[in-house]
């Protein structure tokens, strides 16, 4: 019978650098997180139907389908590690820091509940790392200097930021929570979070970059938002994540990720438990045998699920706004 830790890198391609699974986490530390999580999640949700702009309605499906077709593709960082795209900087970017983190916890929902990604019990804990904490650190630099001069450092540097402080957010809990970290292993981690952190930062930027030469005004700080060049812009991005869904996946590194290797130095592993199991479980699609079409056909079904949740999210915003 595998170990845990072997099921866990079954799942290394796919999971998020500061995604706490089941199990890592003291029952006081991620009930707190779940209390914590429920009205943070919804002051943010609520805060973005006020200030929802309707226009920006596709984006919410697109980006957020996106972002979670992004995550499943890790690329090295250290070795025998590996990291990727977390994406709240980014959603924060085009969307604004409350619809942003609302697409967050609705992707870390659906990876929980349906590929078991993350814990379901954990889900309070990621969401106050990833889609609170991360989104707003995240913004704070590009809503100071990301109309001026600085605009491609408030970027670089609002990404990096996002990375770091979910990463020390998790490193944090897992400490209250009694594990222990020798100086070496934390000092490790903290060098590879800072890695991913700056990889971050130069992928958001690019997006970013990309998709201001498709279609003007795309970043929520710039006011005057060109209509012209929409449907172009959201062809360009679907495009890109049926290919990161469906071939990028396959060709992902399948090494562990920086929590991953915490695990496996401070022996927490073992604490891992699954508490579901969906056809979808570990990305991949149970019913089919191939390996490669299961991983493809699941990173196809869960972009169709981010995408029909986060514009419901949109729709829904939009018509109670105008109410």
């Amino acid at each position: 019978m595998p170990s845990p830790w072997h099921e866990f890198c079954d799942r290394a391609t796919v999971k998020d650098n500061v995604h706490i699974p089941d199990g890592f986490l003291a029952t006081p530390v991620w009930a707190a997180l779940d209390l914590a999580a429920a009205p943070s999640v919804a002051y943010m949700a609520r805060r973005a139907q006020r200030e929802f702009d309707e226009s920006r309605v596709p984006l919410l499906g697109v980006l957020g389908a996106f972002v979670f077709a992004a995550q499943m593709i890790n690329f090295p960082v250290g070795p025998g590690t590996t990291g990727h795209l977390v994406g709240g900087a980014l959603l924060s970017f085009t969307l604004g820091p409350a619809a942003a983190a609302a697409v967050m916890t609705a992707i870390l929902a659906i990876q929980a509940l349906v590929f078991q990604d993350g814990g379901i019990l954990a889900l309070g804990a990621n969401a106050v790392n990833m889609a609170v904490l991360g989104v707003l650190a995240g913004y704070l630099p590009f809503a100071l200097w990301g109309g001026g001069r600085f605009r491609k450092l408030a970027i670089f540097g609002g990404a990096a930021l996002s990375v770091l402080v979910s990463a020390l957010a998790a490193l944090s809990e897992l400490l209250v929570s009694g594990v222990k970290m020798p100086f070496p292993v934390l000092g490790l981690s903290v060098a590879l979070f800072l890695i991913s952190a700056a990889l971050e930062g130069a992928i958001t930027l690019a997006i970013m970059q990309a998709l201001a030469r498709i279609q003007p005004g795309t970043a929520r700080v710039d006011h005057k938002l060109a209509r012209s060049g929409w449907s172009r812009m959201l062809a360009t991005v679907s495009l890109a994540t049926l290919v990161l869904a469906s071939v990028g996946v396959l060709l992902a590194s399948a090494a562990p990720d920086g929590l991953e290797r915490l695990g496996e130095q401070t022996g927490i592993t073992s604490r891992m438990r699954t508490l579901i199991h969906t056809p979808l479980t570990n990305y991949r699609a149970a019913f089919l045998h191939s390996d490669n079409l299961s991983k493809a056909a699941a990173g196809l079904a869960g972009v169709a699920l981010v995408y029909c949740a986060c514009l419901a999210l949109g729709r829904i915003a939009a018509r109670n706004r105008s109410l």
